[in-house]
């Protein structure tokens, strides 16, 4: 019978950590380095989720109509270290991202940096994920 515990025990470990290790991409998995885009709209919410939080942006397209973009950024930790908050990102803040689209096409992006209404710029990527070294992460 304690063979059999630590034999189930063994597999829910594996089964985790190959769960949790599956969860997690490298940027170069999802987004393309050459493809750097400039997005500028409103908020429309903002996710403080790990392992990274999103932000969900109305982009105006060049035919006039409004599109929603999820922008990838780093971990909320992360983030709030780097000087974001919570009251920072309400919807309907307008603000821009300089950041990689994803490889599907889709209206996904990888974001690095976010400039606000106020001019501040705050670095919303993660390092270290493959990502290239462009000059926005100040820890670079």
């Amino acid at each position: 019978m304690r063979l059999l515990m630590s034999l189930i025990g063994a597999l829910g470990m594996f089964f985790f950590a190959f769960t949790s290790t599956q969860a997690h991409h490298a940027f170069s998995g999802e987004f393309d380095s050459t493809k750097p885009i400039n997005l500028r709209g409103k908020v429309v919410r903002m996710e403080w989720i790990n392992p990274h939080a999103w932000l969900h942006l109305a982009v105006v397209n060049e035919n006039g109509e409004e599109e929603v973009w999820m922008i990838e950024a780093g971990p909320p930790g992360a983030l709030v270290r780097r000087g974001w908050r919570k009251d920072s990102v309400l919807p309907g803040i307008e603000l821009v991202v300089l950041g990689y689209h994803a490889i599907d096409g889709t209206n996904k992006a990888n974001g690095r940096e976010v400039t606000f209404p106020d001019g501040r710029r705050l670095f919303a990527g993660s390092s270290g994920t493959g990502a290239p070294s462009d000059g926005a992460d100040p820890t670079e």
